[in-house]
């Protein structure tokens, strides 16, 4: 990437058309009708020179000061816009198909002497307590820098004014804002790191004080960290593979410290974020446990209180039994036929009363040895 050789030397198309989609635009349209185009800036030894309204401007100034280095960030871009880029700085098709579409893995592939790198960087939303992820792809070349946008995150424009305030480092050329870029994306993460260990704290205290809708946080979260660890993973990889090759393509021994800096930083960053999906799990898992013990809880009090139901429920009606007994004779005996036995025996009444006696006790020893009094 620090190849400097004049410009027409390294282009297939030379003179290449203007930008079909941005032939007078100020800084392009979009599809969407906002700009894609954020801002086009000419540098020449780590200072600003212009910055041009379209990218018809900027083709045209860089080639008449082929020692300069454009950054051109977009937005979003239309499809002309990409393939006029592509044409001018001879982009590889499969890499401006990347650079269409979101959603891709963070990568770093080389095509000749132009990088194309995929980053996800991610922010830390307090109201949603959630996180925010977007999607950054750089076309680095011997001369240029192109940003390409897909969200929110990042923001770049922080990463622009540090450069230009840092001459001696951004006359490094592309290699330079590769890495500050990169760096600003790995430092982004840090707030979210914070964010999802609160949200871990609190989890944790909602998980012991028994409330129901931790189940559905814990899963979000989850989701989120699997998210975070597709975005930071990958970045170890290519971190590496740059160190790599600091020999082969000569980078500069600022770079090399300020990335080995950025590669501490994604390494730390991705171990902490490994911590907190495995912490996740176990809380989950805790949590199942708890829920588990509380169930089984309420099904014991269920039993309990169903036991004792029962219980009583024998006690009536052995009561209730012992007290049919004497009624069943007196309801007998309290029939009027003329012709009924035992109605004029002298000992009929002292024989119910002792026989109602007599059978209540019976019903109620029996009862009593089968525990239901």
């Amino acid at each position: 990437m620090s190849d400097r050789r004049p410009r027409a030397a390294r282009r297939r198309r030379p003179e290449p058309p203007p930008a079909p989609a941005t032939p007078e635009s100020p800084a392009g349209a979009s599809s969407a009708g906002g700009p894609s185009v954020i801002q086009a800036t000419l540098y020449r030894d780590g200072r600003e020179v212009s910055s041009p309204a379209t990218l018809a401007e900027t083709y045209r100034q860089l080639r008449e000061h082929p020692d300069g280095m454009a950054w051109i960030g977009l937005h979003r871009p239309t499809e002309a816009e990409l393939h006029s880029l592509a044409a001018e700085f001879d982009l590889h098709e499969l890499a401006v198909e990347d650079a269409l579409e979101a959603h891709q893995r963070p990568k770093l592939e080389r095509y000749g002497d132009t990088l194309f790198v995929v980053l996800r960087a991610a922010r830390y939303l307090d109201a949603q307590e959630e996180v925010d992820f977007g999607e950054l792809h750089l076309f680095v070349g011997p001369d240029f820098l192109i940003t390409v946008r897909h969200g929110a995150a990042p923001d770049l424009s922080a990463v622009r004014r540090r450069m230009e305030q840092n001459p001696d480092l951004l006359a490094l050329g592309p290699e330079a804002v590769l890495y500050a870029i990169l760096d600003a994306v790995v430092d982004g993460y840090a707030p979210v790191v914070a964010g999802v260990q609160n949200d871990v704290d609190e989890i944790e205290t909602e998980v012991f004080g028994g409330d129901p809708a931790v189940s559905r946080r814990i899963y979000e979260l989850s989701r989120e960290m699997v998210e975070f660890q597709r975005a930071t993973r990958p970045l170890v990889g290519m971190l590496h593979g740059l160190m790599a090759g600091f020999a082969k393509y000569g980078t500069d021994e600022e770079l090399q410290r300020y990335l080995r800096d950025v590669a501490d930083h994604v390494t730390h960053t991705s171990e902490r974020v490994d911590g907190f999906r495995q912490a996740l799990t176990e809380i989950l898992t805790v949590n199942a446990t708890l829920v588990t013990q509380q169930q089984n809880a309420e099904m014991r009090a269920l039993a309990e209180a169903g036991f004792e139901q029962n219980e009583e429920i024998k006690k009536i009606s052995s009561w209730a039994a012992i007290l049919f007994a004497p009624t069943l004779v007196g309801t007998i005996y309290g029939m009027n036929f003329d012709n009924m036995p035992e109605l004029h025996w002298a000992g009929g009444y002292p024989f119910a009363v002792v026989l109602m006696a007599v059978v209540c006790t019976s019903l109620y020893v029996v009862f009593k040895r089968k525990d239901w009094l």
